[in-house]
């Protein structure tokens, strides 16, 4: 399958602002900038990250909304360019010093838009970690949930079958489930996985610190997840090329390329970004215990929706109320 995997997704006219001017932090601002982010950190007792799509340029996986990206391309009649395959890419410096910072426990969950499995190939724990659109390695049975990560791409999207069928044992030794597998990648309008938006909206209401990284924040309801934390008190940081929908409620206002980012990041932290060292030996099926039919959350709102008057306007949707994917553009 072609790394371009917006071109499986069905005609949507509206994708949002694309194209839009990048800015540039100068040296000297940036790095006042980032020890500002560390300082943060150190103070933040529950630490949440977002991404997007700009995570994995670096990767030689394009963007949507950027000067290059997909969408941006696509207006302009134009092919976008990839430099690699969804199972040629390797994880950048960014996707490892998320392990990282999760690996010493300041990360305590991360949230992703992105469907390029690169999250979970650089080892990050799925337990941790919510793909709110899908992954295109991962397929799951649609009688009894397991999931199954595979190490090329499973072929399909927009959650229909891949022809393979689950191979979970029934009880006391008897014949296999033999469900269906299905692919987990979201189209147009498809709603958001229970499990994956329940400890999404969770975390967020949980963190005193949230960080977006490479996401312009039009996609909804993933990119309101942010403003539940701002919501709850907590501080929002938003690391971005281009202007982001959000911008005025962030706390921190950070114009950079994320892998510089994220290495000033760790030398202020005196923490080291490991090398990726391939692919976990076992990739079918990493984790055997992953079943989203044992962990799937109920289907409710945490929190009542409150009175937002005093909130400038922050949130007044629950990604509850809605689960559909979106586009709400950036204002600018």
């Amino acid at each position: 399958m072609s790394v371009n995997y917006a071109a499986g997704l069905s005609p949507y006219s509206d994708k949002g602002r694309c194209g839009l001017p990048e800015v540039f932090d100068p040296p000297e601002e940036l790095t006042r900038k980032v020890e500002e982010l560390a300082d943060m950190i150190r103070q933040a007792t529950y630490v949440v990250f977002h991404t997007g799509a700009g995570i994995s340029t670096s990767c030689g996986i394009p963007d949507f909304r950027g000067p290059n990206g997909v969408w941006t391309m696509e207006e302009k009649g134009l092919n976008p360019k990839f430099d690699t395959t969804f199972e040629n890419a390797h994880p950048s410096p960014t996707h490892m010093a998320l392990l990282q910072l999760q690996r010493v426990g300041i990360l305590k969950f991360l949230i992703s838009q992105n469907v390029d499995g690169l999250h979970v190939r650089s080892g990050f724990p799925r337990e941790q970690l919510s793909e709110l659109h899908g992954n295109m390695f991962v397929e799951e049975c649609t009688k009894c949930g397991k999931q199954y990560v595979r190490d090329v791409v499973v072929g399909t999207m927009g959650l229909k079958p891949t022809g393979r069928l689950c191979d979970v044992s029934k009880v006391r030794g008897l014949r296999a489930c033999r469900g269906k597998l299905i692919d987990t990648i979201l189209d147009w309008e498809d709603s958001l996985p229970d499990r994956d938006l329940n400890m999404a909206d969770e975390a967020c209401r949980n963190a005193d610190l949230s960080i977006t990284l490479g996401t312009s924040l039009q996609i909804k309801p993933s990119g309101n997840l942010p403003l539940l934390t701002k919501k709850k008190g907590g501080k929002l940081v938003i690391v971005n090329l281009q202007p982001t929908k959000h911008d005025r409620h962030a706390d921190l206002l950070i114009h950079g390329y994320v892998d510089e980012v994220m290495k000033q990041l760790m030398q202020r932290l005196d923490l080291k970004i490991p090398m990726w060292a391939g692919l976990p030996l076992k990739t079918e099926d990493n984790d055997p215990d992953f079943k989203t039919k044992d962990i799937k959350l109920k289907n409710e709102v945490l929190d009542s929706p409150q009175d937002n008057q005093d909130k400038r306007g922050i949130c007044d949707e629950s990604p509850h109320e809605q689960k559909r994917l979106k586009v709400e553009p950036v204002c600018v």
